[in-house]
């Protein structure tokens, strides 16, 4: 197909109902851009959705898979793949899957297929980053071809909330097929171009088991937040969203030209805190660390108020939160005194902290995509430096920075988790000791066993308390310093129509409506 410019700005005559998944619910007589074109911060990595790491791959595998439920914008389990499900024991769920649904190459869904893409990311030596979400599960079995039975170790609360994974095919995988740069799905969307670093160019699915878009998508990468701004003020992208720069946001929801949604989001902004490096496995180190971030100017100064000052590990739209869980706030003296009871004094005179001749260096490190991470960063390095710190920051790509992070290279990192929809997904395979996501090495038995009994309880009341209880000795302990709670913006075209937002800014159409 012929390369699309990113300049074009034609509208067709075609009403396309598509909805970022944030739901668009257009007009009938409403005209849609062919393609809608999306900006985004950073490329996808594989869309082998089992394999997905980053927010562009998890949005765009949206597009081109369909799980066995979907999550709507208020986070509530629907009929994806499975038509409906029941609970007959607390270890055991029964799926019926819907029928008459086939894969974009042509070839028949079954229930095979959802065993496959299960059994495959349990696999501990597969490396699906998502495979603490489902260990409970233990057997996945396909009754019949449209009938699926998993079993699960212990009862598991947040189960439905995870199950939206997208199912791959079966027999195309295991012939060869790589999904993870040609992905075939079964949803509304199929990839018809991957410019790496670029662009990627979604067609409608004429095949769809439910209602086909009626345009195409071009999602476009631009790294730079403001420069994605521009383009979209320029009339070159149709759609932005969240990450977007503090002044551009406030820039663009002042301007009648466009629309927008600006709400609380599912993600936080955090110090990763690498314990098992010696100079950072004691709490009070941690602590010490800590009570130098100041919050509110990084918050409310360098990201000019768009997310809010974090006090803990659970998000104020959760319902575990609790405001009486509260992490050190600000306090350079308090941080002084601290790191001079761990010895940490300036025994020679020359401004630095020191002990037993060793120089108290630390190093902050961050990707250099996001400006106002950078200017976090560089703000925290010269609080610590002046109280005697010896700190260093590390700015680098996105992609070195994560890898340094995930292989535990780092000492202190600022980064994002997005995506929250559960306490589950923000913890457990984050902070609990063999979890596939612990970068920082923390461990704790007692927090295991909180974390476990969060996803066990059967009831909300049950839950909230274990998820309290480990927030608490989190605020304490610090793998985590959460700087804050992000907020979730988005802007678009008015000639779109009307767009009902969803938080984790996924970008399907009303077919999924």
């Amino acid at each position: 197909m012929k390369a699309i410019s990113l300049s074009t700005t034609s509208l067709t005559t075609t009403a396309m109902a598509l909805v970022l998944g944030l739901g668009w619910a257009l007009p009938a007589t409403a005209q849609l851009p062919d393609p809608v074109r999306v900006g985004i911060d950073v490329d996808a990595g594989s869309l082998d959705p089992r394999l997905a790491r980053d927010t562009t791959a998890y949005r765009v595998v949206d597009l081109i898979y369909d799980g066995l439920v979907r999550l709507n914008a208020s986070l509530e389990p629907q009929p994806g793949l499975a038509v409906s499900w029941e609970n007959p024991e607390p270890t055991e769920w029964i799926f019926t899957l819907r029928e008459g649904v086939t894969f974009q190459d042509g070839s028949a869904f079954t229930a095979e297929d959802v065993v496959f893409t299960y059994e495959t990311a349990l696999n501990p030596d597969f490396g699906a980053p998502f495979r603490a979400l489902i260990s409970p599960i233990e057997t996945i079995e396909a009754v019949d071809d449209h009938t699926v039975r998993m079993t699960l170790s212990a009862p598991y609360s947040p189960l439905l909330s995870y199950l939206d994974i997208g199912i791959v095919p079966s027999d195309l995988v295991e012939s060869g097929h790589d999904i993870a740069i040609e992905p075939v799905g079964t949803g509304p969307l199929t990839l018809e171009e991957w410019d790496r670093g670029s662009r990627l160019l979604l067609a409608p699915n004429e095949d769809y088991w439910g209602e086909v878009p009626a345009a195409s998508m071009e999602i476009v990468v631009i790294g730079d937040n403001t420069s994605r701004a521009q383009a979209f003020e320029a009339g070159d992208l149709h759609l932005i969203q969240s990450p977007l720069s503090p002044r551009d946001i406030l820039r663009l929801a002042e301007d009648d030209s466009y629309e927008n949604a600006i709400e609380s989001g599912l993600g936080v902004t955090y110090l990763n805190i690498n314990t098992s490096v010696p100079l950072l496995s004691d709490p009070r180190m941690r602590q010490a660390i800590a009570m130098l971030v100041d919050q509110d100017t990084i918050v409310n100064q360098i990201y000019e108020g768009v997310d809010t000052v974090a006090n803990g590990v659970l998000l104020p739209s959760s319902w575990a939160y609790s405001e009486d869980i509260q992490q050190p706030g600000f306090d350079p003296e308090g941080a002084v005194a601290l790191l001079n009871e761990l010895g940490w004094t300036d025994s020679d005179g020359d401004g630095i902290l020191d002990r037993d001749g060793e120089t108290l260096t630390i190093e902050v490190a961050t990707h250099s995509e996001d400006p106002n991470r950078i200017q976090s960063v560089e703000y925290i390095q010269a609080v610590m430096q002046s109280v005697g710190i010896d700190a260093q920051i590390s700015i680098s790509d996105w992609p070195s920075y994560s890898g340094r992070v995930q292989n535990s290279g780092h000492q202190i990192g600022l980064q994002g988790w997005l995506n929250i929809v559960d306490p589950d997904r923000m913890l457990f395979g984050q902070l609990t000791t063999d979890g596939p996501l612990n970068w920082g090495g923390y461990s704790n038995p007692e927090v295991d066993a909180l974390l476990r009994e969060g996803r066990q309880a059967l009831s909300q009341e049950e839950r909230t308390e274990a998820y309290r209880a480990a927030a608490e000795i989190l605020s304490e302990e610090l793998p985590y310093y959460i700087i804050s709670y992000q907020g979730y913006q988005v802007f678009w075209d008015p000639a779109l129509g009307d767009i009902d937002v969803n938080p984790r800014g996924f970008l399907r159409g009303v077919v999924m409506d």
